[in-house]
């Protein structure tokens, strides 16, 4: 992966901001245009946070949400953005009324082709891409077609596209930067001029850390017939319902796999998943001279939202300093393949190649869903998405359409797969 690509200079048509006196950055002398595509979301939500503490650095452009009308009209409200989009046109009709009533000239548009619309707005040189699943693939590549700083915190987009995402960012001259925690961190630990290889960089290993989620001292058995409020119960992160099911899985870490082979350029032999249950080491990279380079902080989803957002100046995020001496110990080890079949799965797929990785994430999203409601046991998640990752399926890894059939080709699969171990 080129560095052009990942380590931008500055975010495009905006020149890095200048520190100012005392090692603070200065605002910019325009305020950066930005995007948040998933904006009532845990990224979303945190983004905007960020934005309220660096008053004139950023102007929010557009926001989309998908239902949460009543959470994006009081973003509206504060932030007042040109164009604000929901899935429903009549939720966002009311939407626009109310604004109307409140004196806000806001356009608001409802629907997919309003979402894509968002993401490519002339006025934004950002866009946080913190759309959750499959859903945020076609706004995602979107962004990256119109050249603008990609803040990715939608790991699904890359997952399912790999190479042709990365190649839709080269050849737009869009430049990206990591928001999961884990590749923010790998990216800050890598060398400023990283060109995408690893071993030229002196690079050995990527070390992804987890958490091991809720489940992570009980035994397989014991977890089988967990509720959908146990699986969601994090010990560290606040997150929404579908990554907290993820992270119990270990399916997050699965999809992060996949996601650093793309983002980094790396082998699967040269990606490691360590559980480290304090979340405070958030990934490291080992050098072959025997140096490891680890990025520690608090669990707190603004560093990394704010890294991307200030990049390369470091701005204020909000969060709490961490503290050594209060944390104690920092355990590591590694991961049992029997408490977490899902993730050896990133393997398989990445072995797999064509659209396997595709595959992997839409029956993982129909089992999750199914889980949630109730439909689908715990222990039976990584049954389905088995099943469905054995079967010849149809789709070509050569095109978005290629892929959006062998995605819909595979929910149809997970759906079957559903039914023969419902609850």
């Amino acid at each position: 992966m080129s560095l052009q690509t990942t380590r931008p200079a500055g975010s495009a048509g905006h020149p890095a901001p200048a520190p100012a006196a005392g090692g603070a950055p200065a605002a910019p002398a325009r305020p950066a245009g930005l995007t948040v595509l998933g904006a009532t979301g845990t990224i979303g939500v945190n983004t905007l946070d960020i934005v309220r503490r660096h008053p004139g650095r950023f102007e929010v452009v557009a926001l989309t949400a998908a239902r949460q009308v009543d959470r994006l009209f009081e973003q509206c409200l504060e932030f007042r953005p040109k164009f604000a989009v929901l899935s429903d046109p009549a939720e966002a009709d009311r939407l626009a009324r109310r604004l109307r009533e409140h004196g806000v000239s806001t356009e608001v548009a409802a629907g997919p082709d309003a979402c894509i619309a968002a993401a490519g707005h002339p006025d934004a040189t950002l866009v946080m891409a913190a759309i959750v699943g499959a859903a945020g693939l076609m706004p995602t590549l979107e962004s990256a077609r119109h050249g603008k700083r990609v803040l990715l915190a939608n790991k699904e987009a890359l997952v399912m596209t790999g190479g042709l995402f990365i190649g839709e960012l080269r050849r737009h001259g869009a430049s990206l930067v990591p928001i999961d925690s884990e590749h923010n961190a790998i990216f800050q630990c890598l060398p400023r001029d990283f060109a995408g290889d690893l071993a030229a960089a002196g690079v050995r290993r990527l070390l992804l850390t987890a958490s091991g989620g809720p489940f992570r001292s009980r035994s397989p058995e014991s977890v089988a017939d967990a509720t959908p409020e146990e699986a969601c119960r994090h010990p560290n992160w606040v997150m929404g319902r579908k990554i907290s099911v993820d992270s119990a899985t270990m399916m997050n870490k699965a999809l992060e796999v996949i996601e650093a082979h793309w983002l980094f350029g790396a082998t699967p032999a040269e990606i490691e998943v360590l559980v480290h249950p304090q979340s405070v080491v958030h990934s490291m990279v080992e050098y072959c001279d025997g140096s490891v380079l680890a990025q520690l902080g608090q669990p707190d989803m603004r560093t990394p939202i704010a890294y991307g957002l200030g990049f390369p100046a470091r701005i204020d995020a909000g969060v709490e300093f961490l503290d050594l001496l209060k944390t104690g110990r920092l355990e590591f080890e590694a991961p049992d393949p029997q408490r977490f079949p899902c993730l050896p799965l990133a393997w398989a797929a990445l072995a797999a190649g064509g659209t396997a990785s595709a595959v992997l994430n839409a029956a993982n999203e129909v089992a999750v869903e199914a889980f949630l409601e109730r439909r689908l046991r715990f222990g039976d998640i990584a049954r389905v998405i088995e099943r469905v990752l054995a079967q010849p399926l149809p789709g070509d890894a050569r095109s978005v359409e290629g892929v959006l059939e062998a995605d819909a080709a595979a929910r149809r699969a997970a759906a079957v797969a559903v039914v023969r171990h419902a609850c």
